[in-house]
């Protein structure tokens, strides 16, 4: 899982999506909606699986509320 202050970067830099559309920082997310992740050569999507109901949640928790779909490697980073 990705720290708050890293994920708002990478929504400002627009490497966020959500269900195919670029994400601000501010979206809520839903159950079943789809996350596109890009951090430098790394790519991962993910499944919302369940939204927690507080805003401190554990490492393990954490792991709970989404589904990897995918986890690649990119061959060119500087690609969106």
């Amino acid at each position: 899982m990705l720290r708050r202050t890293i994920a708002q970067r990478l929504c400002e830099l627009g490497r966020v999506n959500v269900n195919g559309v670029t994400a601000k920082a501010s979206k809520e997310v839903k159950v079943e909606d789809l996350i596109e992740i890009i951090r430098g050569e790394n790519r991962v999507v993910a499944r919302v699986l369940q939204i927690p109901g507080s805003k401190q949640v554990s490492k393990q928790a954490a792991g709970s509320l989404v589904e990897i779909l995918s986890s690649e490697r990119r061959e060119d980073p500087l690609l969106p």
